[in-house]
């Protein structure tokens, strides 16, 4: 049996008509940037993530550089955040000049430790940016708290995140800022890059308005430095279209990670094997299933790929061991929860329409590892 790690196309069969037709609809319009469609997308996912505002963008590594760009972050600020994360995380403080404060992970959740993150402030801290990890908002409320006491704004890196909720407040909709990405593979996905901010602060929406928008109010009228990134209409139709099925998916998602974590608990297991962990108050959505295998993750992957089991190392390299990182002094021992993460996690395949007999058949070949290094 081949099992994938992830099935777009199966996505796509169920919804073909409707998104062809959607596609029509605004090839007819000849309208392609910031037209009707993207303000319905940002009228519906607002009123979703418990916002008053959603602003789109181009991608969710721009909507990570917008929010700080509308914070006025700038050379010699520090952005505390976490080293287990995709790259754009970091890349979007020093892409501004900043500097990002890598602090380590809770090593049963993968996200953000709260009690390393008062350590870490200094009179330069100018944002924390916690990353809801594979579906899972971080623990919010001491964040939250932290921020208020030193004046500090939270971002929420929340791009894997669409729907997962911290004691019933949505993803996006506890920081100031909540970043969105609709890269194709995301819970919501589009057909090619997109991301979306949130904020219920008045004037932060209409400075991001500007900013994805070149600075200006107008067309020809900047009242600051911006950049061009502008959500595609396309996309905004691709994903209106799929919207109203996201909760129907990530319900799905989370019903194929019970019957994983249920089936790898009942197996016979001959090496240790560590399945994911939810808070208590949290709506995990599932964007991945990731799995710990102390001590022979590698040769596991390669017994799942030999028997047809697409499987993915979400992250290989820690961000402060990323070798464009160097100038920051990080070595390796400095993190060891979020190192020991990268050498011993990995996602097994995980979609709404992932079969029983697929996820019987991943166990079984599991179980099948001699779990010999």
């Amino acid at each position: 049996m081949n099992v994938p790690l992830l099935d777009l196309q199966a996505q796509y069969v169920s919804l073909r008509d409707d998104l062809q037709q959607a596609i029509d609809r605004v090839m007819s319009s000849q309208r392609f940037v910031l037209g009707d469609e993207v303000r319905r997308l940002e009228t519906s996912l607002a009123e979703y993530c418990q916002t008053k505002h959603a602003i789109g963008c181009a991608s969710g590594s721009d909507a990570l550089l917008l929010a700080l760009m509308a914070l006025d972050l700038k050379p010699g600020d520090e952005v505390i955040t976490t080293s287990f994360s995709f790259f754009a995380t970091a890349a979007s403080v020093a892409r501004l000049g900043a500097s990002p404060v890598f602090v380590d992970i809770d090593p049963h959740t993968y996200n953000i430790d709260p009690s390393r993150v008062a350590d870490a402030i200094t009179p330069r801290t100018k944002v924390i940016m916690p990353v809801h990890l594979y579906g899972q908002c971080a623990d919010m409320e001491p964040l939250l708290e932290i921020g208020r006491r030193h004046g500090i704004a939270v971002v929420e890196d929340a791009a894997q995140a669409i729907g997962s909720t911290d004691n019933g407040r949505r993803a996006g909709s506890m920081g100031l800022i909540g970043c969105f990405s609709f890269y194709p593979t995301k819970n919501l996905g589009g057909a090619g890059d997109g991301g979306i901010l949130t904020t219920s602060d008045d004037e932060v929406a209409a400075r991001l308005r500007r900013l994805r928008t070149h600075g200006g109010s107008n067309e020809y009228e900047h009242e600051e430095v911006g950049i061009n990134s502008r959500l595609d209409e396309l996309q905004a139709a691709v994903l209106n279209v799929k919207f109203p099925s996201l909760d129907k998916w990530s319900d799905e998602r989370a019903r194929k990670a019970e019957i994983y974590t249920k089936l790898l608990h009942d197996a016979d297991l001959r090496f240790s094997l560590i399945t994911p962990a939810v808070r208590a108050g949290s709506r995990h959505i599932y964007h991945q299933y990731v799995i710990r295998v102390p001590g022979n993750r590698d040769a596991l992957m390669e017994h799942l790929k030999h028997h047809g089991v697409g499987t993915k190392i979400y992250y290989p390299i820690p961000l402060h061991l990323q070798k464009c990182f160097e100038y920051l002094g990080y070595k390796k021992g400095d993190l060891p929860a979020s190192e020991a993460a990268a050498d011993e996690t990995f996602a097994l395949p995980c979609y709404p329409e992932l079969t029983d007999e697929q996820q019987a058949y991943v166990v079984d070949r599991i179980s099948g590892f001699a779990g010999l290094t």
